[in-house]
């Protein structure tokens, strides 16, 4: 059995300790049992002890954290999970890439940035290309920083308006049925676009925008028969659109218009034998000059760990026994 080896890393800054500690050392907690180390804190030192190839990437992803910190972020669960993967993996400057790329502000100063370098990617492809196709599973922030982007396009004069737009049925429920009128039936399956903005601009400024026609928020049905000028434009929840809808969406797009389509190809609720449209322009349009296709993975899903696990536990079903559908 190799030798025990200890290193020890200056932590000068209080502040900085506290944050990857973690409250009640849970962070130190975690890095141990990822790594089958043993953390001391002493002082302003932090003691690491166990065989050497082990220490050396402790020591390697603290670093990483005091310099995350050190630049203005706050630390959760994720940047240290983060961090020890890609370590793991031998991507050692993966968080530090991410440290200084703030992509938006707030009006509460919140800084809004990528949180892998998978967002990392498709940020740039935002940012390149008219059309992007973001695929991947939830909590990835496919629509999150297409909004964003929306957002910062508007700010900057880009664009003139916003529009966002899903398909207004899904999983196998019907508008029929529930009550309200029109406006009502529709709202709840629009929600997750309300909070985006909500996040970003806060609710008075959403509002606003929205009393005024620049952000447009409406079913992918109130789209056909449109030409969509100087816009940017983002189609939440592809999946569920049919072949014939998604060109009707593709085709909406005018002069000086951009586009972001979104979805997850696992989670089709489309009536059994029905195509997916999203799945259907994956397969024509991939050739197309101009266009983008961004794939998130598991890695990228930015919400409760465990997600990223229940993921993955649904992925590797599907490729063994192939009943859950695509």
């Amino acid at each position: 059995m190799a030798e025990n080896i200890e290193a020890r890393v200056l932590i000068d800054d209080v502040g900085i300790a506290a944050e990857i500690f973690g409250k009640h050392d849970e962070n130190l907690l975690l890095l141990e049992n990822s790594l089958g180390v043993k953390m001391v804190a002493r002082g302003e030192e932090l003691l690491i002890i166990g065989q050497r190839v082990q220490v050396e990437k402790a020591k390697e992803i603290v670093d990483q954290l005091q310099e995350y910190c050190r630049v203005g972020n706050r630390l959760t669960a994720h940047e240290i999970n983060y961090t020890i993967k890609a370590i793991k993996a031998g991507n050692s400057g993966a968080l530090a890439g991410l440290a200084k790329d703030v992509f938006l502000v707030t009006p509460r100063g919140k800084k809004i940035k990528p949180k892998t370098t998978g967002q990392q990617r498709y940020i740039d492809a935002l940012q390149k290309h008219d059309i992007v196709f973001a695929v991947g599973p939830a909590g990835t922030g496919k629509t999150y920083l297409a909004v964003v982007m929306a957002i910062r396009s508007l700010r900057n004069r880009s664009v003139n308006r916003i529009v966002l737009t899903r398909p207004a049925v899904e999983a196998g429920e019907k508008l029929g049925f529930l009550p309200g009128d029109l406006q009502e039936k529709v709202d709840p399956y629009l929600r997750p676009l309300y909070d985006s903005l909500y996040d970003v601009l806060g609710f008075e400024s959403t509002q606003k925008y929205i009393e005024r026609n620049v952000i447009e928020i409406a079913p992918l049905a109130y789209m056909r028969g449109r030409t969509l000028d100087d816009s940017f434009v983002i189609l939440d929840e592809a999946q569920n659109t049919t072949p014939e809808q998604m060109k009707m969406f593709l085709t909406r797009l005018g002069f000086g218009s951009r586009a972001v389509i979104t979805g997850d190809v696992t989670q089709v609720d489309l009536p059994r034998g029905q195509q997916s449209g999203l799945v259907h322009a994956l397969q024509v349009l991939y050739d197309v000059e101009g266009l983008s296709f961004h794939h998130f993975s598991g890695e990228d899903i930015v919400r409760h760990p465990l997600v990223q696990r229940i993921v993955k536990a649904y992925e590797e079903r599907s490729t063994t026994s192939g009943d859950i559908e695509e």
